[in-house]
């Protein structure tokens, strides 16, 4: 039987661009992880994201989803930015800075994808490459594949690297030569990114009531914002980054080298009159190819305007 060869594979990524690979036996997720998930979703905490009780079967096992599968390639691609939004200005998290991650990662797994035949000669890889669009538990494959630990923020940190990474995976049919081992959690007795959290949205360790999250309430929320939101979200109009600023492991963070997440000059060209008063036209130009879609035009205007009338009030 020919066998994938895991250290060429992960050469191969870093080639690529990626940060980081591991590789883990296609198997059904651990149990304990299982009765988490389940519970996390039976409590309510994935707030209206109701495509996250979609497909339980293949969220919770690998080999319901690709046909055949026998391992899975979690890869990791820095997106910290070399250059922040100005410091007067609305912000968006760091993550939307550039272009739509989706695509980019799934870019180039396609092309390590493609690799895996001439890495193994003589076969035929087939799989199928994923970044946030299908029923897996990303982190937790990240986590499975040796990458780093899924913090208590919830994120996934990889060691003297910190957490602002996108995954993605390879799920394919074929046996590697050698797999990875978990990581041990390392967080010790640090409650930064729980302190941080302006509406304590991480309200245990390792569990987040994603409903109460800033990230969730200016993206995915659809109607109002409460006044509470609207004092939570500081200047910031689309996401949020405070866990992750928090978060010690995060002075390791170097900036991306992945051109297509820099900000555009356009974007941080942006002064606060300018956003107050942006068209559905200059947002579609100022955001094309973005993640910032996902909340649609009204729904960053909404944000916008929430922050502008507190900040009428306190002046």
């Amino acid at each position: 039987m020919l066998l994938l060869p895991s250290e060429r594979i992960k050469a191969e990524a870093l080639r690529l661009g990626f940060s980081a690979c591991g590789l883990a036996p296609a198997e059904a997720v651990d149990e304990a992880v299982q009765g988490s998930f389940r519970q996390w979703i039976a409590d309510g905490r994935h707030a209206t994201m109701n495509y996250l009780q979609n497909h339980e079967d293949k969220r919770l096992d690998p080999r319901l989803l690709v046909e055949g599968a026998r391992t899975v390639i979690s890869v990791a691609l820095n997106y910290y930015p070399a250059t922040s939004l100005p410091a007067d200005s609305y912000q968006i998290a760091s993550y939307a800075y550039g272009k739509d991650y989706h695509d980019v990662v799934k870019a180039k797994l396609n092309l390590l994808l493609s690799t895996l035949s001439a890495l193994c000669p003589g076969a035929s890889i087939q799989g199928r490459a994923f970044c946030d669009t299908a029923p897996i538990l990303e982190k937790y494959w990240a986590w499975r594949c040796g990458l780093g630990w899924i913090g208590k923020h919830t994120q996934l940190i990889i060691p003297r690297a910190g957490s602002y990474f996108f995954l993605g995976e390879l799920i394919v049919d074929a046996v590697a030569d050698r797999y990875d081992m978990p990581q041990p959690d390392r967080c010790g007795a640090c409650t930064r990114c729980m302190e941080a959290c302006p509406t304590q949205a991480i309200d245990s360790p390792f569990h987040l009531d994603a409903g109460r999250c800033l990230s969730y309430r200016t993206i995915e929320h659809r109607g109002a914002l409460s006044p509470e939101t609207g004092e939570k979200m500081g200047k910031t109009i689309y996401g949020c980054d405070r866990c992750l600023q928090a978060c010690p492991w995060n002075r390791f963070a170097t900036p991306t080298d992945t051109e297509e997440f820099h900000p555009s000059p356009l974007l941080l060209q942006m002064k606060k009159e300018d956003w107050h008063t942006l068209t559905e036209e200059q947002y579609k130009t100022l955001f094309k190819g973005s993640a910032v879609k996902r909340a649609k035009y009204e729904g960053l205007m909404r944000n916008i305007r929430r922050i502008k009338g507190r900040e009428k009030e306190e002046d």
